[in-house]
């Protein structure tokens, strides 16, 4: 069920990407009405935890893992006074790789230091905000991405570095191959509304098995 508040900015955003971009036209009628998921729940210490524990690994494993960090932390709650209290030994435990715990330690003590504030994201530009999150060593541009577009719902990121946009544009522009340099040129009509031409290309792949 499509959320109350995205009704009229999917309609606006539709008409906009019928209008600009035909092949988008028709990726949108095969995949049908767009139907965002809910952000992601918890705060946003947590949203960047989790990116962090999931990165290149299943889903399966990521959640596992993700799963038994959290029942190291008093009341399974992710601050950053609590990660900096956890040994690296414990962390490994849980399925940390030494690197992972790296990355952890390292948005912790930013977060607790106040290098990097977490409670203002929501007033900062994306690019502004980008520039904000890779300051943490494990936090690329990508992930700083997927947080602007899953946890706060920006409309307009266009993830050039994701491989699945970038399958995506190659099976539905019959492309022999994209970078991230033809996701930009491709997309750049998509604005204001990068965001749900991303979720139709995503979804397309699932209905292509």
């Amino acid at each position: 069920m499509t959320h109350p508040s995205h009704v009229p900015i999917a309609r606006r955003a539709r008409a906009h990407l019928r209008r600009v971009d035909p092949v988008i036209a028709r990726v949108m009628e095969s995949v049908g009405p767009y139907r965002p998921a809910d952000r992601t729940g918890g705060s946003h210490l947590h949203s960047l935890i989790r990116a962090i524990v999931f990165q290149q690994l299943s889903g399966k494993a990521a959640a596992t893992i993700h799963a038994r960090f959290l029942d190291l932390l008093p009341d399974r709650d992710p601050t950053a006074d609590a990660i900096l209290a956890l040994s690296d030994a414990r962390m490994r435990e849980a399925g940390l790789s030494r690197q992972k715990i790296g990355y952890l330690r390292d948005l912790a003590a930013k977060v607790h230091s106040g290098a990097l504030p977490l409670d203002h994201v929501e007033t900062l530009s994306d690019d502004d905000l980008i520039a904000h999150l890779v300051q943490v060593k494990g936090i690329g541009k990508w992930t700083a991405q997927m947080f602007l577009m899953f946890k706060l719902g920006r409309v307009d990121v266009l993830p050039e570095l994701d491989l699945g946009i970038q399958n995506a544009i190659k099976r539905a522009y019959r492309k022999r191959r994209v970078g991230p340099k033809d996701v930009l040129r491709i997309g750049a009509s998509w604005s204001p509304y990068s965001s749900i031409a991303c979720w139709y290309l995503w979804r397309s792949l699932d209905n292509q098995g």
